[in-house]
């Protein structure tokens, strides 16, 4: 358990606001208590460092957004004294050591922050790391994790579907497009050391489910714009919902057609567009790669996004993605 922090010490969690950085911070503090003020927001808002000052003493925690998109406010917030812990899983290329720095970090295409919280914890919370890695599109980790432990096959579906709607809940150009402020959904979860508990007692659960059926629904008869053989590229229109479901598309794609790549093309109000990216070779031919080629991009190995592409590049953006995928080695075909 952590020492009483000093009245005049400032404490900060600042966490993503999509299912791992919510479920990371839970298992956190419920291990290791601590009144803190959230920084946290929409998916793509990951330039959360930026958003406060600090002093010498203050103890920030930081879970799940990307160090690289945040060195220069997290080299600041060191030097004025600051003690930092640092949970992450994205690219991580500029890190360093200092002596007021933990940094937890695993870029491997198999983890999560959640996951990171977890090895910390020694599995004291896992189950809510097993919700996270469903809601990060890590379905085989999160079922091997269930499984060994115990969970059978209800168990494991019910928990994969908290993993979605809380991550879900985060897309969305801005905060007016989600069903909850990530904060406040922070806040509903930690009332439950117990996920099925959540499952079966919060309304917010009941209000996510309703929504993302119906934001679902939108999606039928939904085509790929473009193909070759191992990508396929999707727009979707200047619409809340589809903003919200953008996420969520790329990751079921990728579990119905595996070893495929793909784009997600999302319209927004002022003609540009928010891009989720999906690779399916992440060893070879690495999502944070490519999206680290555009201004606004970024990610990690298995997925990525661009928050912003301009209507003008969206043609090369279509050319480079199909070249840098259509490099992946062809997957086996296995015959029945």
């Amino acid at each position: 358990m952590p020492a009483e922090i000093n009245n005049s010490v400032q404490a900060y969690d600042v966490f993503n606001g999509d299912a791992d950085g919510i479920c990371a911070l839970h298992q956190l503090r419920l291990a290791e208590p601590r009144t803190a003020e959230l920084v946290t927001g929409a998916k793509r808002d990951i330039d959360l460092l930026t958003r406060f000052e600090v002093k010498s003493g203050d103890r920030l925690t930081v879970l799940d957004i990307s160090l690289d998109s945040n060195i220069s406010s997290l080299r600041k917030h060191l030097a004025a004294g600051a003690e930092i812990t640092y949970f992450d899983h994205h690219n991580a290329t500029h890190a360093f050591e200092h002596e007021h720095l933990h940094l937890h970090c695993d870029m491997a295409a198999d983890v999560c922050s959640s996951i990171l919280v977890n090895r910390y914890l020694n599995n004291l919370h896992w189950q809510w790391a097993v919700v996270a890695a469903y809601g990060d599109n890590l379905p085989a980790v999160a079922t091997a994790m269930a499984s060994e432990a115990g969970l059978n096959e209800s168990q494991r579906d019910q928990l994969q579907e908290l993993g979605i709607l809380l991550n879900y809940n985060a897309y969305g150009e801005s905060l007016d497009d989600l069903h909850f402020h990530p904060a406040a959904l922070y806040q509903a979860v930690h009332d439950y050391v117990d996920p099925f508990d959540f499952l079966n007692s919060a309304g917010q659960f009941v209000v996510l489910r309703n929504a993302y059926a119906s934001d679902m629904a939108f999606m039928q008869g939904l085509h790929a714009y473009r193909q070759s053989e191992l990508t396929s590229i999707f727009i979707l229109p200047a619409q809340a919902w589809a903003r919200r479901v953008s996420g969520i598309l790329a990751n079921q794609l990728t579990q119905e057609q595996h070893g495929k790549s793909f784009a997600v093309l999302t319209s927004k109000p002022d003609g540009s567009y928010v891009v989720s990216i999906r690779s399916g070779d992440a060893d070879n031919c690495p999502a944070s790669q490519f999206c680290s080629t555009f201004a606004t991009g970024g990610g990690r190995r298995g997925a990525g996004g661009i928050n912003n592409l301009p209507a003008s590049e969206v043609d090369g953006f279509i050319q480079a993605f199909i070249a840098y995928f259509d490099k992946m080695e062809r997957p086996q075909l296995s015959l029945s």
